[in-house]
């Protein structure tokens, strides 16, 4: 059962769903692989290998997560961005990309999911100005580290951090200006060799 395939995979990370995030999180992922026929959001194509690959993979960040803004750039289908915006409804989220059909499937999940904390921004993101700066930044497969930095540091506020996903291999980046920590993280049915870069300008 997909549900306990969810529940079980996340208790597995320490992270206890109720019935609500576990209805959005499933709605969310049903959502992505309707759009898939025709707007080519993912190369997953059943609700197994998307709760596995998708939702738990997005999950295992959750608790790195502090209060406050947090920007996801290049947020394709809005992984990991709309799943922390639903397991987080007192944070604001903005998700960030530039390919207009990708934030269209991401503004009909807002209105879907009735995700009132979370803003689409279609844009650029070395042209995104916005008001605020952002506590937090995330990426899970948008660019290098140095590239990421380098394109959002006007967008990190002066105490922020970043919060990037890596895959199995983790490139020695030079990251001279910056304090780095390096965690292993272990995402449930996918892989124990997952990294997660928590990076401050030093």
């Amino acid at each position: 059962m997909i549900e306990e395939l969810l529940k079980s995979g996340a208790k597995k990370m320490n992270i206890e769903l109720d019935e609500s995030q576990s209805a959005k999180l499933l709605q969310y992922l049903e959502l992505i692989i309707k759009w898939n026929k025709t707007y080519n959001l993912s190369a997953i194509r059943n609700l197994e290998e998307g709760v596995k690959r998708h939702l738990l993979d997005s999950l295992s960040v959750v608790s790195y997560i502090k209060s406050g803004s947090l920007l996801d750039v290049g947020a394709g289908a809005g992984l990991p961005g709309i799943v922390i915006s639903i397991m987080k409804p007192e944070l604001s989220v903005t998700v960030l990309d530039t390919v207009g059909k990708k934030c269209h499937f991401m503004q009909f999940a807002k209105t879907q999911l009735a995700l009132k904390n979370l803003t689409v921004v279609n844009q650029r993101v070395e042209n995104y100005q916005p008001e605020q700066c952002f506590e937090q930044i995330t990426s899970r497969a948008f660019a290098e580290v140095n590239k990421t930095l380098n394109l959002t540091k006007h967008l990190l506020c002066d105490n922020g951090s970043y919060l990037l996903m890596k895959g199995n291999r983790l490139a020695n980046e030079s990251l001279n200006d910056y304090e780095i920590k390096v965690h292993q993280i272990t995402v449930p049915y996918v892989s124990d060799q997952r990294h997660f870069l928590e990076i401050k300008p030093s």
